[in-house]
């Protein structure tokens, strides 16, 4: 999809890439990734209120999901807090 006034072609808009958005976020804010100016950041509490984003979605859409959006949540959100609790333990 091209974005708009000429700028970069932009993702198609869907749940996988709405959820996509979400753990990049997280793992900004674990300090796994940079942030827009490239540097890293880590804030645990903005990464916790991430995942529990994440944990809500799963709640809210139980039964709704393709197999493959399932999977796509549930393994971001293991993957997402076991590096939650290495960060809180300072490794």
């Amino acid at each position: 999809m091209k974005g708009s006034e000429g700028g970069p072609d932009l993702p198609t808009l869907d749940f996988s890439t709405f959820v996509l958005s979400i753990i990049g976020s997280a793992y900004v804010h674990l300090g796994d990734a940079p942030n827009l100016d490239g540097q890293p950041e880590r804030n645990p509490e903005l990464a916790r209120q991430d995942i529990d984003l994440l944990g809500l979605l799963q709640e809210k859409t139980r039964g709704n999901l393709t197999g493959e959006e399932e999977r796509l949540l549930d393994q971001a959100l293991y993957d997402l807090r076991m590096r939650f609790v290495e960060v809180a333990k300072g490794t």
